[in-house]
């Protein structure tokens, strides 16, 4: 298992010592758009974003000016589309700083996708060569499943996905206070045993899980690898820890519908709603 430390601006250095407990701000958690509907972005205390979907949006320039790193679970663009926006509205500002580019910390596969099909130049600029190369405002980070990470008060180890795309899940940690447990992220994923199996070893606080769409349409849940209700029971039965359990990812118009297919399971666990605009804490 590899480990790294990554420092303010995504550079290697030293850890520093927590002064706060670790909040989590849920930008976005919906499954698409609508009206009031954010897609998936959370920040963690106020320089790193886990992934940059829309809910990126309601942040404040100044705010996106503290982003430092950003973790993608994978490249599909309700994840990934405010990257570029994001350095876009920055680019001047840290340029005229002196800042270290943003890390952008993602799979190689997810890498390969952003350059591809992202910051191509049709699409949008390839702000990893601007304003130019010696000065980028973004620098590409490859991850691997399995690797923790070190970042300043924090701990990060990215954890196993199953989706249509080479994907992630991410576990969040304060160094300072490991038996506060981890705040666990699942990413966009289908059944996932492998998840479960690490999850049994870790000792997890709040876990965010996905469950994008209703059981009349479980058939496309398994064909898109997300989950419905009742896939959700079989992924939590193999989870036996207490812990918050926060759904996310629900499709904009479904939500009722999917929660309350939720309480029928009447499964033995803390169920809860995620919520754009929500404040999480693990202390």
């Amino acid at each position: 298992m590899r480990r790294a430390t990554i420092a303010p601006g995504g550079r290697p250095g030293p850890a520093q010592p927590a002064t706060a407990a670790m909040q989590i701000r849920v930008l976005g958690c919906s499954g698409s758009i609508a009206a009031g509907n954010r897609t998936t972005s959370f920040l963690v205390d106020d320089d790193t974003l886990i992934d940059a979907g829309t809910g990126v949006g309601d942040l404040s320039l100044d705010e996106l000016l503290r982003i430092e790193r950003i973790f993608l679970s994978h490249s599909h663009l309700d994840h990934v589309l405010a990257v570029g926006l994001l350095a876009d509205s920055v680019a001047r500002r840290r340029t005229a700083a002196g800042r270290p580019p943003i890390a952008v910390h993602a799979l190689p596969e997810t890498l390969h996708a952003l350059r591809s099909h992202v910051f191509n130049g049709v699409i949008w600029p390839d702000f990893s060569r601007l304003p130019d190369a010696q000065r980028p405002v973004l620098r590409f980070v490859p991850i691997a499943v399995g690797e923790q990470l070190d970042i300043g008060a924090r701990q990060l180890e990215v954890l196993p996905a199953q989706h249509t795309v080479p994907a992630a899940g991410f576990a969040l940690s304060d160094a300072a206070a490991p038996a506060a447990g981890a705040w666990v992220f699942s990413g966009d994923t289908g059944p996932n045993p492998a998840l479960w199996q690490r999850l049994a070893r870790m000792r997890v606080a709040k876990l965010v899980i996905e469950t994008a769409f209703p059981d009349e349409q479980i058939e496309l849940a398994r064909l898109s690898r997300h989950l419905s209700p009742a896939l959700l029971g079989r992924e939590l039965a193999q989870f036996t820890q207490p812990a918050d359990i926060y759904i996310t990812h629900i499709k904009p118009g479904e939500l009722d519908l999917v929660m309350a297919e939720i309480a029928r399971l009447q499964l033995p666990h803390r169920i809860h709603q995620l919520a754009a605009g929500q404040l999480m804490r693990v202390e």
